[in-house]
């Protein structure tokens, strides 16, 4: 496996999604995308045309150096970049250079490794410091902000405020309003945040904090279910709808740490059974008008590991729930996530193997975990 590092520009049409299209198209030829730098605007050097776009990403790859430099080759044509050797520089849809295979040394016809005369190349130092400032030229022996800090490139550049994606963020963000749902203490706000915050998203959260039945509900589950399950179903409504109405929101997209279903699933659990047809019947004259997301995630999380985030997150009207009760709303999920397979795009991820709080790569893996599944099923 190997560390490749790639420059990327654009200075023709949408030059933003021209980057955007590119990077997502080498994750799925060349390998696994590491890390991208923020976007850089450039005046053209060497040639009379439009001001660039630039960036760096990296990236791991089985293939050879060879092997990448001609998927870099495919990726450019794919995207509109036509080339013409006679006529010199020119403006382009798409131009992406590797500037580092590991740290390979080579010297051919089709491929120089490093890049030639990238040290002199302010536009691709100052992305590359981002994302590798300690990683060292092979020849010149000097680290990339070493490089940077002697380079006399005067080219102005200018950051911009419009981020690259993950091209996982990217595949998610081609839906504007998802739910995440699980049992309690699977995550679910977490993910929801994380997402939100990655797509530029606004997070919906539960207002369970401001029910007041809660508590009453854990100390006396049987008084309070049933005012419990009714005060969550009209809240849910009135949220998910208060923000529908506000267009805007929709427009820059919503991440919500539930669906409204899960009404569902809790009041067969919680609910006798005079109590649960008239909640059933209510729950589906409100959805009928309620908006839907076009993608739920659902973390398949398991009761024993839900039970011990719940005591660890401290909640104090929580500590009261049993692992019974957990097992109770698993089994409830398992019978309900056919119904959201009606309604939108459903990714299951067992997260059980899987701590995404504290660790960024389990984060990863979660996300590669949702994109198979949306692969699966398209």
């Amino acid at each position: 496996m190997a560390l490749v590092y790639i420059s990327a520009g654009s200075n023709l049409g949408n030059r933003l999604a021209f980057l955007q299209q590119g990077i997502d198209t080498c994750s799925q030829h060349i390998g696994r995308v590491q890390s991208i730098s923020a976007v850089v605007e450039t005046p053209a050097v060497g040639f009379d045309g439009n001001s660039f776009l630039n960036a760096c990403f990296s990236v791991e790859t089985e293939l050879s150096a060879l092997e990448v430099m001609q998927q870099l080759l495919n990726v450019e044509t794919k995207h509109g970049r036509v080339r013409n050797e006679s006529v010199g520089y020119q403006n382009r849809t798409l131009d992406l250079d590797l500037l580092y295979y590991d740290d390979m040394v080579l010297n051919e016809a089709i491929l120089t490794l490093p890049h030639p005369s990238m040290e002199k190349r302010r536009f691709v130092l100052q992305p590359l410091a981002e994302i590798a400032p300690n990683k060292v030229h092979p020849i010149l022996e000097k680290t990339t902000e070493s490089l940077l800090a002697a380079c006399n490139d005067g080219t102005a550049l200018q950051t911009t405020t419009q981020p690259l994606l993950h091209p996982i963020y990217a595949r998610i963000k081609q839906h504007d309003f998802i739910c995440v749902e699980g049992i309690i203490g699977s995550g679910k706000t977490t993910l929801a945040k994380i997402l939100a915050e990655k797509l530029g998203y606004k997070t919906l959260e539960e207002r369970f904090a401001e029910n007041p039945f809660l508590p009453k509900f854990y100390r006396k589950p049987k008084r309070f279910a049933f005012p419990l399950e009714l005060s969550f179903l009209a809240d849910r409504f009135k949220q998910i709808n208060e923000e529908a109405e506000q267009l805007d929101l929709f427009k820059s997209g919503v991440v919500s740490d539930y669906h409204m279903s899960k009404s569902l699933v809790f009041a067969q659990n919680t609910l006798n059974e005079d109590e649960y047809p008239l909640f059933k019947q209510l729950f589906e004259l409100m959805s009928r008008s309620a908006n839907q997301p076009s993608l739920c995630i659902y973390l398949r999380q398991s009761p024993d590991r839900a039970k011990a985030n719940i005591k660890k997150r401290g909640r104090s009207y929580e500590q009261q729930i049993e692992l019974e009760y957990l097992e109770k709303l698993a089994t409830g999920y398992d019978q309900h996530l056919p119904y959201l397979n009606t309604l939108m795009a459903v990714a299951e991820v067992d997260i059980s193997d899987l701590d995404f709080v504290l660790n960024s790569n389990d984060l990863d893996k979660l996300l590669h975990r949702v994109i198979a599944q949306l692969d699966a099923s398209a």
